[in-house]
């Protein structure tokens, strides 16, 4: 018998696990704005690397593929190198081996079908469609394009009034976005090549922790234009939008439904995560600028609401940001049942400072976004006896930040996944008793790449419970503006990209009632766009400007740093009220993750930009 050998791996191997680790931080770090088919055909080689070589389709498809995209690269390919890749593509798909060369061609077929007209484009122009200009990838990323470096920069220097002012440049709620944006900015942050991305939003909330927003004066007013726009709704779109108006000199007179601002911030944001007087920071600093505003006025049909035909009368254009404030429904057995209330009535009453009491109550939530996560976490801090999620996909599937699902649970929340809601029980009286589910299994991919759920072959569970919330999104109140001509598709207003209505001028519309229930962020960055879109409709081309001088670079950030995250009060502490949850940097702490900021505003693009913060 010959003697065997335990294995265990060798200093080669461990230098390619380490190559693949950097690879996959290059992949992560990757920004917008490269070309699709070079990218594609990276890809592509990598998993030519990979085959075994055994079989033609993979040893030699890939790679006659690689050179027939070069071609595409190199201006050599005419339209039928464009159908010959197609067929290689599709050949290989069949008839290869293993995954690697199937999955392979079939990359390269979704991005013929994904961005064909690049192809084309390369082919008839003998170059990209795209504008190939490598952005810094957090700003790029950023619905708002704010000057994240900049801000950075000016907070590791304890500058932080400069820094609310550079970030208001773009941005009017800084305190909003410091405590609850979902920071799409830190996805590609070139520093995940190193380590892991820099805490922005951690950095954001140090600087306006340090000068609150209602202290640090709003920029100078360009001279008053006579120009007069409605803005209907005062929730973030809303007042963006009017902030960046007033500046230009046009006077924005706002008019919100409710007795207070803020929209969805104040209505749907539990205060543990949005406290109030935070709020009301960004708020005063907005109407600092002038702004009018009109509070418990609905615009719609009925006699006491005012109609959009009378706004487009008496102003000089309307900008509609009603937002997503109506609930959906489950469509399921019972759900008419005492006890069975949305998440949008919740949390609006909450907001009101009206909140259900569920002292000694069991409460199910159905869901798995992020307002799910704030009803699970606020009916905890409401008495509940018991608090349950029911979510028909797995953990990992849920649409909220995985540190929200990680809070309800430390708070004692119990996570049912891979249950749908089938009926809910009610007793003779009409009240809740039970919610009953059907278990599922994991079932094939879908186009987004999320796992499907498939009906188990088990029985029905029954969760006993007295209340069920209902946290499965929210829709538009559009009736009124459906009726008053205003195009609507899917129970959306369906303006354009540049948020006005080709066939009816003046009337502008933006953020969740023209996209769906989106982020703060994006409703922000809708309003700035149709400002700036409203100014150049009234004949105006204002520029908001911000006189603040940015840091020099310092060369002393490549050392690989580990990332610091901001820490959050003790959960058995933190369950029993509704005050914040988080906490702040120290100085200490702030001064290193700032250091860690790569500059990509100075290296590459960002030299283009020069040395103050750029206009907009």
């Amino acid at each position: 018998m010959s003697r065997l050998k335990i294995s265990t791996p060798n200093k080669a191997q461990l230098t390619v696990e380490r190559l693949y680790k950097d690879l996959e931080r290059h992949i992560i770090a990757s920004p917008p704005g490269l070309c699709p088919i070079d990218l594609q055909l990276s890809f592509l080689k990598t998993c030519h690397a990979q085959t075994c070589g055994k079989c033609i389709p993979c040893r030699v498809g890939l790679a006659q593929l690689a050179n027939l995209m070069e071609d595409v690269l190199e201006n050599r390919a005419t339209l039928k190198t464009l159908e010959m890749i197609e067929v290689t593509a599709n050949n290989i798909t069949d008839s290869a081996d293993c995954a690697i060369g199937y999955e392979a061609a079939h990359m390269v077929l979704a991005g013929l079908d994904g961005f064909r007209e690049d192809y084309l484009y390369h082919i008839e122009h003998g170059k990209c469609s795209y504008a190939i200009t490598q952005p810094v990838p957090c700003v790029a990323l950023c619905p708002a394009g704010v000057d994240i470096p900049g801000y950075i920069a000016l907070v590791g220097e304890e500058r932080y009034a400069d820094a609310v002012r550079l970030i208001r440049k773009d941005n009017p709620f800084p305190t909003a976005c410091a405590l609850i944006c979902e920071h799409p900015c830190e996805a590609r942050c070139r520093r995940n090549m190193i380590d892991s991305s820099v805490n922005i939003r951690g950095l954001k909330r140090m600087a306006v922790d340090q000068a609150r927003a209602n202290t640090v004066p709003v920029p100078e007013k360009a001279p008053a234009t006579g120009k007069k726009i409605a803005i209907v709704g005062g929730g973030p779109g809303g007042l963006s939008a009017a902030y960046y108006l007033e500046l230009m000199g046009h006077h924005a007179v706002v008019f919100e439904a409710k007795n207070k601002l803020g929209g969805m911030l104040r209505y749907g944001i539990p205060n543990y995560r949005f406290p109030r007087e935070r709020l009301e920071e960004d708020i005063e600093a907005i109407l600092s600028t002038g702004v009018e505003v009109h509070t418990g006025v609905k615009v719609g049909n009925n006699e006491d609401d005012i109609s959009l035909e009378k706004l487009r009368e008496d102003y000089d254009a309307v900008y509609i940001a009603i937002g997503a404030h109506t609930d959906k429904k489950i469509g399921i057995e019972g759900e008419e049942s005492k006890g069975v209330m949305s998440a949008v009535e919740m949390l609006r009453n909450i907001g009101d400072e009206t909140p259900p009491d569920f002292t000694g109550k069991r409460v199910v939530v159905v869901g798995g976004g992020n307002v799910a996560m704030d009803c699970t976490r606020s009916a905890i801090r409401l008495g509940a006896k018991s608090v349950g999620i029911a979510y028909r996909r797995r953990q990992d599937d849920m649409t909220a930040l995985p540190e929200e699902v990680e809070g309800a649970i430390a708070e004692g929340a119990e996570l049912y996944s891979l249950k749908a809601p089938h009926k809910i029980e009610a007793d003779e009286n009409g009240n809740v008793t039970a919610i009953w589910v059907e278990p599922q299994i994991i079932g094939p991919i879908d186009a987004w790449g999320r796992a499907r759920p498939v009906k188990a072959d088990v029985e029905l569970l029954r969760i006993p419970c007295d209340i069920v919330i209902v946290a499965i999104g929210q829709g538009i109140e559009s009736r009124h503006f459906e009726d008053s001509g205003m195009p609507v598709k899917r129970g959306t207003l369906d303006a354009e990209s540049e948020s006005g209505f080709r066939d009816i001028p003046g009337v502008f519309a933006g953020g969740d009632c023209v996209t769906g229930p989106a982020t703060v962020i994006r409703a922000i960055a809708a309003g700035k766009v149709a400002a700036a879109n409203i100014d150049e409709y009234l004949g105006y081309h204002h520029v908001i400007s911000c006189d603040v001088e940015i840091p020099q670079v310092k060369y002393d950030n490549k050392t690989p740093c580990g990332r610091i995250n901001l820490s959050e009060r003790e959960a058995n502490i933190r369950k029993h009220d509704f005050d914040a949850i988080e906490c702040s940097m120290t100085k200490q702490e702030a001064a290193q993750e700032a250091n860690r900021c790569l500059r990509c505003d100075h290296f590459g693009y960002g030299n283009l930009k020069g040395g103050r913060a750029a206009i907009w």
